[in-house]
């Protein structure tokens, strides 16, 4: 098993199904053969329908939710809060030792406020989304004490500054530059989708592997539509900043993270530079 750290993102619709029990006993399988793993996790859905019952106004543009006081609160609640203790219970009782961690953990996630900016299919105006942050680095020496002493980070996607102000932040941005940071050996992006396929209504249209430049054309010629944009645009970005390999999957049973990670493209859709 290599020595470079393996990140896992988790997407909020994973973390809230019976698929993330499933993940947890593979990633003991992982830990047991002497992977460092990090874990980086989301709450979109979750902060949506939190947002209703308080009869918050879910605001979004270009996709991004736009992120006010309230709704902060909401994301803290939510990420920090229920998420994160649910998915620490699972690895647990995996048998998986989990820290649970967020952005204003020893600032694990440094973060800035994102100034207003102009959005694709947002108009030609600035936009200020609110409390929503951009990384600006992490607390690396954090995640090798816990390795250290066997235990797993579980991240929260909330960054923080040295101000002590506190932003919401994409988890796949997180999961992303985290990978880059540590020279992850491999970005495990889990998602609700088995990988990135042709027809989005057939699993077996799956593409096993993508090259950065047969990415691009898929985005180009519509293969790849909707929410799968912006997360391989986003994995491209990082492709060439020392990550190994970067893995879209989802829709896992039983050992299909393990195969994913001893036989690359036979699981989801495997990124490669």
């Amino acid at each position: 098993m290599t020595k470079r750290p393996i990140v896992v993102k988790i997407g909020g619709e994973v973390v809230g199904s019976g698929e993330a029990h499933v993940l947890a006993a593979d990633l003991r399988v992982l830990v047991e053969d002497g992977a460092r793993v990090a874990i980086v996790h989301g709450g979109g859905p979750q902060a949506t329908a939190l947002q209703k019952q308080l009869g918050i106004e879910t605001k979004q543009v270009a996709g991004r939710r736009v992120t006010d006081a309230a709704t902060l609160d909401v994301m803290k609640m939510v990420l920090a809060g229920k998420l994160n203790v649910d998915l620490c219970a699972a690895l647990t009782a995996a048998g998986v030792s989990a820290v649970g961690l967020h952005g204003a953990s020893a600032q694990m996630v440094k973060a800035t406020r994102r100034p207003p900016k102009v959005y694709a299919g947002a108009g030609d105006v600035p936009v200020d989304m609110g409390f929503v942050g951009d990384v600006t680095g992490f607390n690396l020496a954090l995640l090798e004490t816990l390795w250290s002493a066997g235990h797993v980070p579980v991240i929260a996607c909330l960054g923080a500054d040295a101000s002590g102000g506190v932003y919401n932040i994409n988890a796949d941005m997180v999961g992303n530059q985290l990978a880059a940071a540590l020279q992850a050996e491999r970005l495990f992006l889990v998602t609700s989708a088995p990988g990135v396929l042709k027809d989005i209504n057939d699993p077996s249209s799956r593409l096993p592997r993508l090259s950065r430049d047969e990415a691009k054309a898929a985005i180009a010629d519509g293969t790849v539509s909707g929410g799968m944009i912006p997360k391989l645009e986003e994995a491209m970005a990082v492709i060439d900043q020392g990550v190994g390999a970067i893995h879209i999957l989802g829709k896992l049973g039983a050992g299909d993270l393990v195969r994913a990670v001893r036989e690359p493209g036979s699981v989801g859709t495997t990124l490669v530079s």
